[in-house]
């Protein structure tokens, strides 16, 4: 519904008419010139820019014109698949979530059984039931499991819904990531088996959602369900130095009077302010930790300041050989979205304070940690509601939670090396959330940021695109739709198809 980021959708949907390997020269120079308007694609390629414009629709769920078009929409899509299709979706969530709720439960005049945004979600199950897909996805946030609605806990449901929406051949619904097997939804199971934690399968952040899989009970009697569709746990922990760490360094702006003499200016007054106030309680080695970080931030200030923007270069990364090739894009010399925002001085000081903290403890500073001289002037600063309001993201742990708060101030996104003094860039967020380094946001900044903090992440999008494939591909075969004699065909362009699949994002709101 966000006119930004449908532009950045339907920029995707275009590219993915494309061999993932031979995107059209002019994107890679668009992308590597770091130009802010776009080549006219519609002048370029005509046949691929018509096709991508009717895929993406800017549309607000719930609203009788989104309504009608996605029903015609699908009525089309029914007569030419059948039940020869899947849906992905995430219906949206702010009513659902942790925070959302918390800042809710503050507002004397909200009435959560009149939020029309509880029962979204059965816009989602009206399209499935249109539909018929063999196999759903549905994405939401972990806050679903503990809502409530007049009383009554949404995530039963929510699943129940899903399931009567097959009618007489009802959809059957497993959890990707159990530990047991991913047997499907019960009564009496546990809700959290259908919480996937991303840290688990390879990405650098531990960003835990619900996922839930639908598949139509003819298809799973015949196939082995739990085996294909449990996802595969990754054995190495992916951290935040991993994918950000090979970056070109940046320097923070200033929200007022910025220049690179201003900046280090600023850095300069936020060490002496630091060096000039008491230690943390601290042991004696990471007071020595501590002081060697504050004294790189230093030594920034007397050499020639680095920019503010991602210059050529610095697109290398150091991960796990899967990661880095669905990341790395060997075509780009620099990498976009990469632009710092401002800052206030005085939160130089506490980014500095909190990074070096963090380097010397290995833990992100809580509100008591900070001085009294770098405490901020906020009327909960003591209270304990925000103790972590400043948050640092270590290097050596995969990151928080990417939100779309980032897009707010950046105080739960610091960067964690201390001479940087900053928090984190567009780019650098896309990195923690697994988009290829070839995905551009469109958008001011802010807007940018938002689409990166609702998204899932595409590298875990990919793994569960490929075991509904699997599952979707079994029945295919199965059912008798494919020929022996279109076996070989199919087979080398199946390498193609997981290529354009990793593409799939699912929204989060």
């Amino acid at each position: 519904m966000e006119r930004s980021a449908h532009r950045t959708l339907r920029l995707r949907a275009f590219l993915r008419k494309f061999s993932p390997s031979e995107l059209p020269r002019e994107y890679h120079d668009f992308l590597n010139c770091g130009a802010t308007d776009e080549p006219d694609w519609r002048k370029l390629y005509p046949k691929e820019w018509l096709e991508a414009d009717g895929e993406t629709q800017c549309l607000k769920l719930g609203t009788p014109e989104a309504t009608a078009f996605v029903s015609q929409r699908v009525k089309r899509i029914r007569r030419k698949y059948g039940h020869r299709t899947i849906l992905l979706g995430g219906p949206p969530c702010q009513s659902y979530s942790l925070v959302g709720r918390a800042r809710n439960a503050g507002n004397a005049a909200y009435d959560p059984n009149k939020d029309e945004r509880q029962s979204l979600y059965r816009d989602y199950v009206r399209v499935l039931r249109e539909l018929q897909p063999a196999v759903a996805i549905l994405e939401n946030v972990k806050g679903m499991l503990s809502a409530r609605h007049c009383g009554a806990p949404i995530f039963h449901q929510v699943m129940a819904d899903l399931r009567n929406a097959g009618g007489r051949d009802q959809y059957r619904l497993y959890a990707m990531a159990s530990r047991h097997g991913g047997a499907f939804w019960e009564q009496d199971q546990d809700p959290r088996e259908f919480l996937v934690r991303a840290e688990e399968f390879g990405v650098p952040q531990a960003r835990h959602r619900v996922i839930v899989a639908c598949v139509r009970s003819s298809i799973a009697d015949l196939l082995p369900i739990d085996a294909l569709l449990t996802l595969e746990r990754n054995d190495v922990i992916v951290a935040v130095d991993d994918v950000i760490g090979g970056m070109p360094m940046l320097r923070s702006r200033l929200s007022r009077g910025d220049s690179g003499t201003a900046w280090q200016t600023a850095v300069a007054s936020a060490y002496e302010l630091i060096r000039g106030i008491p230690r943390p309680k601290m042991s004696a080695e990471q007071v020595s930790f501590f002081d060697e970080a504050l004294a790189r931030a230093r030594e920034m200030t007397r050499r020639p300041p680095p920019p503010y923007r991602g210059v050529a270069g610095g697109t290398a990364l150091v991960c796990p050989i899967g990661l880095r090739d669905w990341i790395f894009d060997e075509k780009l010399s620099r990498l976009p979205n990469n632009e710092t925002r401002g800052h206030m001085p005085e939160d130089l000081a506490r980014y500095l304070f909190a990074a070096a903290f963090a380097r010397a403890t290995g833990r992100s500073p809580k509100a008591r940690d900070f001085p009294k001289e770098l405490a901020p002037k906020h009327a909960n600063w003591k209270t304990g509601k925000f103790g972590d309001r400043f948050r640092v993201q270590l290097s050596d742990h995969p990151s928080k939670t990417v939100t779309s708060h980032i897009s707010k101030d950046g105080h739960y996104f610091i960067h964690p090396d201390p001479s940087q003094c900053r928090s984190l860039t567009v780019r650098e967020a896309a990195r923690l959330q697994t988009f290829p380094d070839n995905y551009f946001f469109c958008g001011g900044r802010t807007q940018q940021y938002v689409q990166v903090g609702n998204a899932v992440p595409p590298y875990l999008a990919r793994q569960i695109a490929e075991r509904v494939w699997d599952v979707f591909d079994r029945w295919a075969w199965l059912g008798g739709r494919v020929t022996k004699g279109r076996r070989r065909s199919r087979l080398a362009s199946r390498q193609t198809t997981s290529a354009i699949s990793r593409e799939t994002t699912v929204g989060a709101s």
